[in-house]
């Protein structure tokens, strides 16, 4: 399924105000509350973010609330990839380009990304300059990856899942200062689905509840378990707990937002009138 009737080329730098009412993802995103009821905003310009954790346990919800935050944000072209098709289709009408369970057309997209970044990196080369910003007039990209195993492990050839996990590997490691968020989030955070040399390059870590100390540390980072801090001690009765680790910091436990189905409708209608007017 593509939805490509909301494609914005480059412009020129402050040409265009932002729509009155809209957010920029210059901004944090909004995910929760901490143990102290403190709100906890994480940036997502210049940063990616890992989610993990068992069904049920809050990781889907989370990675609405990023996108729910960038869909509001008129400064920035949503590219979302979902496994099981139906927790981000509700975006659809916001995104340049939507992938469901099919492979060989996000093999495509992400492609096209990676071109995009190179052009990116050129015009960083040409300027002088070490990151894309606002003044460049190239808008930021958020790319979403809901059920990063159905395409790593599941569907497609053993080749077309190699390629896959270089593509993202690719954009996590070079795509931050060219103005490209990847989002990714997985229910089985095994080695196999999150190599080392891929979960290491995301600078943010949400763990939800994991069933063991190792699934936990695949998505925090090895060690952290017998430092006292693993998502298998989370209990199945608390969804949208999660231990969230930002670079150079501590995991800190957070009470995920929820938004229910009918909240995410309004939110996308007010997101397509807020891009209509940008």
């Amino acid at each position: 399924m593509s939805n490509r009737f909301q494609v914005f080329p480059r412009r020129t730098p402050g040409a265009t105000p932002a729509p009155r009412g809209s957010l920029s993802i210059y901004s944090p995103a909004y995910l929760g509350v901490d143990t102290r009821g403190r709100a906890v905003y994480v940036p997502l310009m210049y940063r990616n973010i890992l989610l993990g954790g068992e069904p049920g346990s809050g990781k889907s919800v989370a990675l609405g609330n990023i996108v729910s935050h960038a869909a509001l944000c008129t400064d920035v072209d949503l590219v979302l990839i979902d496994g099981k098709l139906v927790e981000l289709l509700p975006y659809a009408p916001v995104t340049k380009d939507f992938v469901g369970n099919d492979i060989t057309k996000a093999l495509r997209v992400l492609r096209d990304l990676q071109a995009e970044m190179d052009k990116r990196y050129l015009h960083l080369a040409h300027t002088g300059r070490k990151k894309i910003t606002r003044q460049d007039g190239y808008r930021a990209t958020l790319l979403a990856i809901d059920e990063l195993a159905y395409f790593t492990v599941t569907v497609g050839t053993p080749q077309q899942q190699d390629e896959f996990k270089t593509l993202v590997r690719d954009l996590v490691a070079r795509g931050r200062a060219a103005g490209i968020i990847v989002v990714a989030a997985t229910q089985r955070p095994s080695a196999d689905i999150v190599p080392t040399s891929l979960r290491d390059l995301f600078s943010y870590r949400l763990a939800f509840r994991c069933t063991t100390d190792s699934s936990s540390d695949i998505i925090l980072g090895t060690g952290w378990a017998k430092e006292g801090h693993s998502a298998k001690d989370i209990s199945p009765d608390t969804l949208g707990i999660g231990l969230l680790l930002a670079e150079g910091g501590i995991p800190r436990r957070i009470k995920g937002a929820f938004l229910t189905d009918n909240h995410v409708n309004q939110l996308v209608r007010r997101a397509v009138h807020l891009r209509r007017a940008a």
